[in-house]
């Protein structure tokens, strides 16, 4: 979890930490499943705590111009490997993928809300997207016991 302050990332983990209490006092989850997801949470201070990440999910809002600084500034700190997706719903995946250094393994994955309790994901492939970083984001998301629907490049959403 990262966010542009100490103060937001506090907050962000307090509003999962509330959610997952919700989750568990409507048995959901159990205490388990929430202590499990928390302790597996990291939380990053800078962009160079994702030097060793596989994935990385931004979900900033919904801004082309915050997007692509986010972008601009995480991708000097990641393996040449490492994957990148948005959580967008209204910004092209193509010019997203465009302006980072790895458009072949970049893509949409959009959660629907409130994501603890929605199975669908939509993944959408941009342009340049190659089929390694599908087929990863495939398997991400159903590890997550996420339902997956494919959608195509354009503002919009399948639900």
């Amino acid at each position: 979890l990262y966010d542009v302050s100490r103060e937001r990332i506090e907050a962000g983990l307090a509003t999962i930490d509330g959610n997952m209490a919700r989750q568990v006092s409507s048995e959901r989850i159990t205490v388990e499943q929430r202590d499990k997801a928390l302790e597996l949470l990291g939380l990053a201070e800078s962009m160079e705590n994702f030097e060793d990440a596989d994935i990385v999910i931004e979900s900033a809002t919904e801004s082309e111009e915050v997007k692509r600084k986010i972008f601009a500034e995480l991708c000097p700190h990641l393996r040449e490997d490492a994957l990148i997706a948005t959580n967008t719903s209204s910004i092209s995946i193509t010019r997203l993928a465009a302006s980072t250094d790895r458009p072949e393994r970049f893509m949409g994955v959009h959660f629907m809300n409130p994501v603890p309790v929605m199975e669908l994901v939509e993944l959408v492939r941009g342009i340049a997207t190659d089929d390694a970083t599908f087929d990863a984001m495939q398997d991400f998301a159903s590890s997550l016991g996420k339902k997956i629907a494919n959608a195509e490049d354009f503002p919009a959403f399948i639900v």
